[in-house]
């Protein structure tokens, strides 16, 4: 990915299987969110190629990638402030919709059972990420680590394959930090769902990911287990600092 000459992913390749929680992680502008933008169509690469289950992404408009499967969570805050958490997580939801502009105007049957069909997803959504007490109160008015869980929410209401989360505990102190992580975690155990995360708390990295890729100056140095990139003395020297490990960063 290119853009005015500077490259910003350079020659990096990367497979995620299919159940699996990958971690990205490297120092600001290593092109971490960059490669997420190119994977969920927010950017078209300059060359190379995405492919998910068998199909091409580099393509499609983001629209088209997010019906595919590819849903994400962003690094600052994306969510409709003046809306409810309801109606935030129902906004995951419109891909979903099958009826007709007429019958959502005329409010048939179909378009009834629809909404009840959503809305009842959006419940169970809600009781998993503990977000009840908030149903009814518009997000600009709820703490940043609610909006948080609002915003993973939204993304798990499109039902995706595969969740592209950036820097979900970003500005976070340590008890929404963990509650964050004990929710990703559960997103990974409980529904099976492929997550690529990127974050920079390493301790939070070490202890969820099954795999790990190392990004610097947009090129992957490095990919293995967390054990193995905490020995990795490329990762030690370009971004961690010589002499400490991943989890001592994140501490």
């Amino acid at each position: 990915m290119e853009f005015d000459g500077v490259r910003a992913l350079d020659g990096v390749s990367l497979e995620v299987a299919p159940g699996e929680l990958f971690a990205v992680i490297g120092p600001n502008g290593a092109g971490k969110t960059s490669l997420f933008n190119v994977v969920s169509g927010f950017y078209r690469p300059s060359r190379g190629r995405v492919v998910l289950d068998g199909r091409e992404l580099a393509e499609q408009p983001p629209h088209q990638i997010a019906q595919l499967g590819v849903a994400r969570s962003f690094q600052n805050l994306e969510l409709f402030p003046l809306m409810t958490t309801l109606e935030n997580l129902l906004v995951g939801r419109h891909q979903q919709f099958r009826s007709t502009w007429w019958s959502d105007g005329l409010w048939t049957g179909r378009a009834r059972r629809e909404e009840v069909r959503h809305r009842a997803r959006v419940e169970e959504i809600m009781d998993f990420l503990d977000l009840e007490a908030y149903r009814w109160q518009r997000v600009s008015s709820l703490p940043y680590g609610v909006q948080k869980r609002i915003e993973l929410g939204r993304a798990l209401a499109m039902e995706p394959s595969i969740l592209l989360l950036d820097e979900p505990t970003a500005g976070m102190n340590l008890e929404e930090t963990e509650d964050v992580a004990r929710y990703i975690l559960d997103i990974h155990e409980e529904l099976g769902i492929t997550e690529v995360l990127v974050e920079h708390d390493m301790g939070v990295v070490m202890d969820l990911a099954d795999r790990v890729a190392v990004l610097n100056f947009g090129r992957c140095i490095d990919q293995g287990t967390p054990a193995e990139v905490q020995r990795s003395d490329a990762v030690v020297e370009a971004y961690l600092g010589a002499g400490r490990t991943p989890a001592e960063k994140g501490r």
